[in-house]
């Protein structure tokens, strides 16, 4: 037996134990009160959606390989933002790129997401009409025309309302809201001056004529009079020119009624946005709102243009936020907005406004993308796939457990245990890391998990070769356990480290499933560290202390006989070596 010097420095075996079993008690008891208790599956498991996007531009020159790969970077970011993991973003030939997505939380968003242009531009509006009506004059604000007070950037809210159109269909719907009231908008006229039509936030009827600016070019009024924005062919993208007015239809249909408008030159581009952000305004209402953060060129510029359009009468002092080129708000501006922050309020849901404030927070592609083609991917392929992995998975556990068995014997019990162990804060862990990260189950990442069992199996076979040479060596097993740990902690630890050295490098140098395959690699290989230090370790030194393995029982797999031990090391006599004084 040892002795109390010998157990002092081996610090508190059954403390470290029971530790680990708490720590893994809880984890388990984490994972079934939060009601994880499977593991998110990937693609290639639980199936999926494929969308192949084909750039459209006039000019063809612009579909290069960069544009390409900034718009693969920004759908990745998108896609991301939403929570979904995963997904794989790829290009395919010269023009298409091809997004995989799997099933699961934030999938429908993402599909909705991933081909939307997201080019956003603010533009004063200078005309605004039912489909099918003619703009008429209106009347030019005089220099007595008082200005309304200032508002927060908060108040600013969109006018727009409807189901969406084909360009920017889940965004625009985030932005939609009823229209304020003709008082809110437009300022009193001056005494004796003609008195306005009603704004055009209050969406006339279809057989009213809307207003105009003077001075819009007449080839750009015929434009606008023979735009049918009720004819989903025309409700397309007329901006050619940021420099230049343009038509565009509403983003969708009033009551039945589709609305087109003239606006005028960008004003500000949706590039000034630095941040975007969603939050909850209980003032206005209860609403969900997105809260814009303008860069230092584009907060000057948005509080010159909104000190002009708040002189102006409506509809010329409403602001059309233009996305895809649609218009899907003109909300009306009472006074200057400094600061460089706006927030856009509408009727909408956390969801769509999370959804708006993630396309624009990674700014707009910079071709446009058209779907192509959308395939479901079926899961019964995966399944198949999956039973295939675990049940080789299992074959493979059933044979290193034989070898430990027939090599260690009794000393194979320590391994069998860790190895149990390490599969199951395996498993918790990667159900915890599904809610918490969006951590996705893969066949590579099962493969990873699986070349872990040889990793962790080698490390207990270091430690017990280790402690197998010193009993050769005629030391006693306590001894021995204390010996050989410090040579086979370092061995353990060096080859850990190259493969968590290499899981590294993969997992940042490639995308989509071979990332779960590094991931998985190195969190296994971790949990092979902390099985080996602490159950492992204080698991053997307990173990040496008992009769059956420091007796060196020969089923015990360290008996000093089978292993050809020399002479207890008690019983060699060294003589002290002779200094040369003393010779």
């Amino acid at each position: 037996m040892a002795s109390s010097t010998s157990r002092s420095t081996d610090g508190s075996p059954v403390a470290t134990l029971v530790a680990v079993a708490v720590v893994t008690a809880a984890l388990i008891l984490l994972m079934l009160v939060t009601g994880h208790g499977t593991p998110r599956l990937g693609i290639d498991l639980a199936g999926g959606t494929s969308v192949t996007l084909t750039a459209r531009s006039d000019d063809r020159a612009a579909v290069t390989r960069t544009n390409m790969d900034t718009a693969v970077g920004i759908i990745q970011q998108r896609v991301n933002g939403l929570g979904v993991s995963e997904a794989e973003v790829q290009t395919q030939g010269d023009d298409t790129i091809v997004v995989t997505i799997p099933n699961g939380a934030g999938r429908q968003a993402a599909i909705d997401q991933v081909g939307t242009t997201a080019k956003l531009y603010f533009r004063p509006v200078l005309a605004i009409a039912p489909s099918g009506s003619k703009p008429v004059p209106a009347p030019s604000p005089t220099a007595s025309t008082p200005t309304a007070a200032p508002v927060s950037a908060a108040s600013v809210t969109p006018a727009g309302t409807g189901s969406a159109g084909p360009a920017g269909r889940a965004l625009a719907q985030a932005l939609m809201e009823p229209a304020p009231s003709a008082a809110a908008s437009a300022p009193l006229p001056p005494s004796g001056a003609a008195t306005p039509p009603a704004p055009a936030s209050a969406r006339p009827a279809a057989s009213e004529a809307a207003v105009v600016q003077d001075g819009v070019p007449a080839e750009l009024r015929a434009q606008f009079d023979g735009l049918d924005c009720e004819d989903p062919a025309q409700r397309k993208d007329y901006q050619r020119d940021p420099a230049k007015p343009a038509v565009a239809c509403s983003s969708g249909a009033q009551g039945g009624v589709w609305f087109k408008s003239i606006l005028g030159p960008v004003a500000v581009d949706g590039t000034n946005i630095s941040s975007a952000t969603v939050g909850f305004d209980v003032q206005q209402g209860a609403m969900w709102q997105v809260q814009l953060a303008f860069d230092d060129s584009g907060s000057k510029r948005f509080a010159e243009v909104t000190g002009k359009l708040a002189a102006n009468s409506a509809p010329k002092n409403q602001f059309a936020i233009v996305l895809d080129g649609q218009v899907v708000s003109e909300p009306s501006v009472n006074g200057p907005i400094p600061g460089g922050r706006a927030s856009i309020s509408g009727n909408f849901t956390q969801k769509t406004a999370e959804g708006l404030a993630n396309v624009l927070s990674y700014g707009a592609l910079p071709l446009t993308f058209v779907k192509s083609d959308v395939t479901m991917i079926s899961p019964h392929l995966g399944s198949d796939q999956l039973r295939a992995g675990l049940i080789a998975g299992a074959i493979g556990l059933a044979l290193v457990v034989v070898y430990s068995l027939v090599y260690y014997r009794g000393l194979a019990v320590v391994s069998v245990i860790g190895l149990a162990l390490a599969a199951l804060l395996t498993y918790v862990l990667m159900c915890l890391l599904g809610a918490a990260i969006g951590f996705a189950l893969t066949l590579p990442a099962i493969c990873g998990a699986i070349v872990a069992v040889g990793i962790t199996t080698d490390s207990f076979i270091v430690y017990f070769e280790r402690i197998r040479d010193e009993v050769r060596e005629g030391v006693p097993l306590p001894l021995a356990v204390r010996r050989a740990w410090p040579r086979a902690r370092r061995t353990v630890l060096i080859s850990d480290f190259v493969s968590v050295l290499a899981a590294g490098v993969l997992y940042v140098l490639t995308v989509g499933r071979i990332q779960g395959f590094a991931f998985a690699l190195g969190l296994t290989t971790l949990l092979d560290v902390a099985v080996v230090f602490l159950f492992a370790k204080p698991l053997v030194t307990l173990l040496a202390r008992t009769a059956f393995f420091s007796q060196g029982h020969r089923l015990s797999g360290l008996d000093p006989q089978r292993l050809g031990a020399r002479a207890p090391l008690h019983r060699v006599r060294h003589r002290r070596p002779v200094t040369p004084k003393e010779a």
